[in-house]
């Protein structure tokens, strides 16, 4: 009864590590783009993450099953509460370290670690290397490339369209709470890299302001009678509320498959308290990510954050869909990267030290899960 409840816990350590980590991904690009406060970014994807996650008993069961265990090793491991409480302690430590030094690394990376490596220590040759490959590894890999080769061209389209319809950024500065001076208005020092007003009275204003990367880009012209910032803002929302809701969609279900042994439990109830610790998870321990992904990788307006969350959001949707374990951060990284490289703006310092802390996932939960189960196994839990 103690590891049942020690494995109980464990699972709840490793939802509330994924939310911490992951809860703010799907609307890292509303406080990115300065579109929403950290605050009001965290309340959506919150609520949105539930939301996906409670659907997720309905329209993502094959991940269940897939991240329980079952394929990979004997049956008869992937039943034994000592493998699944190995597995969850791995793959919790590893994204809670994680999240600690602000990494965005991914959850289903981490799980899929502690399953290889806990499954290699439990079964030796019996682990099945042909299913963790074709099951678990191509969707991995394939995900943030296919993100990357997605974005750029949807968004230069999408740029494409809107200069059809008359709509054209427009980059400006501030000056109190709601006026704004387009930049045309303004003289740019190079030397000093910073934009001023020519002269107060040209302009009604006392004020000189920023620089050049500080600058706000807006969207004039209308369309269907809404003025296209309007509309750009609206549909960015929606997109980072899709976005967060297929994170919960796509990760609840990873995680309910560590609980399937526990037959007392019903999968509703699992749900419920792992969407719960998420939502704890993301709203005491984000920030440190959130930064990460929202100012570090690549700068965004709010078109450009609205293409890089519908490549996500219909990759991730789809993906669960079909039971393919593909990680939320590795496909929404991959699209705020591929905006990056179409703007120019891309962080390669930032973005290879993701692409390390994803390449130690793997090698670090598989050696905490291997670990965890040598000692349960000299130091029996009953």
């Amino acid at each position: 009864m103690l590891v049942i409840t020690l494995l109980f816990l464990s699972t709840l350590f490793v939802a509330y590590s994924n939310g911490a980590n992951d809860n703010f991904k799907g609307v890292a690009t509303l406080y990115g783009s300065n579109a929403a406060s950290y605050r009001s970014a965290l309340a959506l994807g919150t609520i949105t993450t539930l939301a996906g996650a409670i659907c997720s008993v309905y329209l993502a069961e094959a991940l269940v099953h897939a991240f329980s265990g079952k394929g990979l090793v004997p049956d008869a491991v992937a039943a034994s509460p000592d493998f699944l409480l190995s597995v969850a302690a791995g793959a919790g430590a590893t994204v809670f370290l994680a999240t600690l030094l602000g990494f965005p690394v991914s959850t289903t990376h981490a799980l899929i670690g502690a399953l290889a490596g806990t499954g290699f220590l439990a079964a030796g040759s019996q682990l099945s290397l042909a299913h963790l490959g074709s099951i678990f590894f191509a969707p991995l890999l394939v995900s943030p490339v296919l993100a990357v080769l997605l974005t750029i061209p949807f968004y230069r389209g999408l740029r494409a369209f809107a200069s059809r319809l008359g709509i054209k950024r427009e980059s400006c500065v501030c000056v109190g709470a709601r006026q704004f001076i387009p930049i045309r208005q303004l003289q740019y020092n190079a030397n000093l890299r910073q934009y001023t007003i020519p002269t107060s009275a040209d302009l009604g204003v006392d004020i000189s302001v920023g620089t050049k990367n500080a600058c706000v880009e807006r969207y004039n012209g209308k369309l269907f009678g809404v003025t296209a910032q309007s509309l750009v803002n609206g549909l960015h929302h929606l997109s980072a509320a899709t976005v967060s809701f297929a994170r919960g969609l796509n990760d609840t279900p990873k995680i309910v498959g560590l609980l399937l042994v526990v037959q007392a439990l019903h999968i509703q109830f699992s749900i419920l308290a792992i969407a719960m610790a998420m939502a704890i998870g993301g709203l005491l321990s984000a920030r440190k990510v959130a930064i990460t992904m929202s100012k570090n990788i690549a700068r965004m307006n709010d078109g450009q954050a609205l293409a890089a969350n519908m490549v996500t959001g219909l990759l991730v949707i789809l993906a669960s869909r079909f039971g393919l374990p593909v990680s939320t951060t590795h496909v929404s990284v991959g699209a705020i990267s591929g905006i990056g490289l179409a703007n120019g703006s891309a962080d390669k310092s930032v973005v290879g030290g993701i692409l390390a802390s994803w390449l130690l996932t793997l090698p670090v939960a598989a050696a905490i899960g291997a670990l965890i189960y040598g000692l349960l196994g000299v130091f029996p839990v009953i």
